[in-house]
């Protein structure tokens, strides 16, 4: 592509297109994400459900176990009056009572412990969960973030479509067209609206045309505006300026561009001037309107930038 820009040059116009295009798939990705955050919260409440009724379960069995180990102490005391009463009984029995006892201890002891393991478990959990809340609720409010700003976009794009239609309205069906997507306007006048044959000069209706659209632009802030020259397949060969195809819709664009600047309150920083020769038609088989300028206006994405590298 061959570009004369303003401040803004085609390159860093392509450039701000794929940012655009990243910034829409993250959104995109960022949708599908929050579905798949809103389908883990949702486990993760099921989960914190199962828990919790593991949790009283876990309750319910320390209260058991409390009561087994009173019934245990309760043995231990009767075994104890029991082996106090044996003392004259043979040395073997007895050892065999403080060996049953020492057992009956120990097996308190490791119920005692399994039952502080479950509860750290069941702390971390609820540590865990919560750290995930917090993570999905600071994701959903970013993701609520960019949505805002691109329906922010869609709308200003909307407007402008309708503002520029409306101040253009004479010129439509005569080779001008406006339409929005993806978040730009584009602005399509065919070349026999602004140029004779071969000419970079722009024909007096043409600059009518443009005229108007200048006088629209003006009242915009924060646009960025790409003027785009494209000519049909038919060859351009001459010594003399234009040489070639691509030399035609360079200096096309870069007409156009000057007659919106005529318009004081245009401001000459939002604009760029590209050609694209004959390599992008929209219909191969009309060379009619294949030769065209294309103006698109796009809003400034940088706050929509701001928010991604965030």
């Amino acid at each position: 592509m061959v570009s004369s820009t303003g401040c803004v040059t085609s390159k860093q116009y392509e450039a701000l297109q794929v940012q655009l295009d990243e910034a829409e798939l993250e959104n995109t990705e960022l949708r599908l994400a929050r579905q798949d955050a809103e389908i883990s919260s949702r486990e993760l409440e099921g989960k914190l459900s199962r828990l919790t009724g593991e949790n009283d379960a876990l309750a319910d069995e320390a209260n058991m176990l409390g009561t087994e180990l009173q019934r245990l102490r309760d043995e231990v005391s009767r075994l104890t009056d029991l082996n106090e009463a044996l003392t004259s009984q043979s040395s073997g029995r007895l050892s065999d009572i403080a060996e049953e006892n020492r057992q009956l201890l120990e097996d308190v002891m490791a119920i005692r412990e399994e039952l502080q393991r479950r509860e750290d478990a069941l702390n971390q959990l609820e540590k865990d969960l919560n750290e995930k809340s917090r993570l999905l609720e600071a994701r959903s409010q970013r993701v609520e973030e960019l949505e805002s700003l691109l329906e922010a976009r869609e709308r200003a794009a909307e407007a402008l479509r309708a503002r520029l239609s409306e101040a253009l309205l004479g010129f439509q069906g005569k080779g001008l067209n406006v339409e929005q997507r993806n978040g730009k306007v584009y602005v399509s006048m065919e070349a026999k609206l602004l140029f004779s044959s071969g000419s970079a000069e722009v024909d007096v209706e043409g600059q009518a045309a443009l005229t108007e659209l200048a006088a629209v632009v003006a009242e915009q802030s924060d646009l960025e505006i790409v003027v785009e020259g494209h000519t049909d397949t038919d060859k351009v060969s001459r010594t003399t300026t234009p040489k070639n195809n691509w030399e035609l819709s360079v200096l096309r664009a870069t007409s156009v561009v000057n007659i919106l600047l005529a318009n004081p309150g245009v401001d000459p920083s939002m604009l760029a001037a590209s050609g694209r020769s004959e390599f992008h038609p929209v219909d191969p088989e009309d060379k009619a309107k294949n030769r065209r300028i294309e103006v698109i206006l796009a809003p400034n994405l940088d706050s929509l930038f701001e928010l991604i590298s965030d």
